[in-house]
């Protein structure tokens, strides 16, 4: 009997079905490969984007400036505190770092999702142009707390709004959450007592974006 060489269909079919099976597991496995990176990128740029966000309000409010205002016959330090709005003079800003000094004013805006942005606004001290950018978004919750403690207090406080005009708070704390995640900075105040005198006609008011 004479030996026959080659394949039957039915090999042959099986044969590319295996092939084709191969070629779909490594393909799923790049696909997986690549969006692995892609994701770990996009978190390696949302931390370090995070991080330069943290020094630079740790930077600007602890070079905050006391400075005060005559305002209705008396002297209040020009300082606006609220949980969703921090507004204080500076001498370190964003896009001049330490160049002069600055009006800088932090807002929390919500957006139609429910989640909140933070955005950061400057201006010259006496000037009516600002310039804005976004800082931190999409989180669940951006607020500020202000430390308060009495003259006769033994221990301080945090509170959301600050309402002593004769006063600046030793510390801020920002306070950011997202999902079960929670980070709190707490930052020192370290300019204390008069400064300098700005005529209650240039001031700035609070606006939110």
């Amino acid at each position: 009997m004479s030996s026959r060489i080659g394949f039957t269909l039915l090999e042959l079919m099986i044969s590319i079905a295996l092939i084709g099976l191969i070629v779909l597991i490594v393909a799923g496995a790049m696909r997986l490969g690549y969006r692995s990176v892609d994701a770990g990128e996009r978190k390696i740029e949302s931390l370090e984007r995070m991080r330069a966000s943290l020094t630079l309000i740790d930077s600007q409010i602890q070079s905050a400036i006391p400075l005060t205002i005559d305002e209705d016959g008396s002297r209040k330090y020009y300082f606006k505190g609220e949980k969703g709005t921090l507004l204080f003079p500076s001498n370190h800003s964003l896009w001049g770092g330490q160049m002069g000094y600055v009006v800088v004013t932090y807002s929390v805006v919500p957006d139609a999702r429910g989640k909140q942005t933070l955005w950061i606004s400057e201006s010259i001290i006496g000037a009516e142009n600002k310039i804005e950018a976004k800082l931190f978004e999409s989180l669940d919750e951006i607020s500020f707390q202000y430390f308060y403690k009495g003259p006769t207090d033994e221990q301080g406080s945090w509170v959301e709004q600050w309402t002593d005009d004769t006063d600046i708070p030793e510390k801020v704390r920002v306070r950011l959450v997202q999902g079960p995640s929670e980070l709190s900075l707490v930052i020192p105040m370290r300019a204390r007592g008069y400064l300098a005198k700005l005529p209650s006609a240039t001031v700035p008011q609070i606006q939110g974006k």
